[in-house]
């Protein structure tokens, strides 16, 4: 197998869920403007946390890891939907708990489409004609270039099109894979 050192590995991470299980959904881009994946993978989690409000990593990271573990290599910027910070006095969220289950070595973008109480911390990102901002925060990269790395990202609407294709797997029929 190649590598290439100069190759960006995006992993951008969503999680659906059913009654019964969770669906962590993996789209794996090569440069923050690509249109389409090199790679996606959906992993299945059948026993899967309840949801506790103010700890929703809880529920969500184990599924995250597990998506995660379906690739080769370890990507070099990872992409979650949710917060990395929940407060300006960085009270880690979803993307901080990540950052450091992965010892602090990958930077970690959260694209949030809605506000969390106290979203002054966050920056806004508006894309495409919309009104309505997304909000960023980042552990391990400046949030000045996560922010341009995301509005880098295809597409020409709010969410950019990585981004939609990942929540997309994550809430598809078990079915369909």
């Amino acid at each position: 197998m190649e590598t290439d050192t100069d190759t960006e590995t995006i992993a951008c991470l969503d999680v659906g869920y059913t009654e019964a299980a969770a669906r962590a959904a993996c789209v794996v881009i090569d440069n923050w403007r690509a249109s389409s994946s090199v790679a996606e993978h959906v992993a299945m989690i059948h026993e899967v946390k309840d949801y506790q409000p103010g700890e929703f990593y809880r529920r969500e990271l184990p599924c995250i890891q597990a998506a995660l573990d379906k690739l080769k290599q370890p990507p070099t910027c990872i992409v979650v939907d949710g917060y990395v910070w929940l407060d300006a006095d960085q009270r880690p969220g979803l993307g901080a708990h990540l950052y450091e289950t992965l010892n602090r070595e990958i930077p970690i973008i959260g694209v949030a489409k809605n506000p969390f109480k106290d979203t002054d911390h966050a920056t806004e990102l508006r894309r495409g004609t919309s009104d309505r901002p997304l909000y960023i925060t980042a552990a391990g990269v400046p949030i000045a270039q996560a922010v341009v790395n995301i509005a880098a990202m295809h597409g020409p609407h709010r969410m950019p099109t990585i981004l939609r294709r990942v929540e997309q797997r994550s809430r598809e029929d078990q079915a369909n894979h």
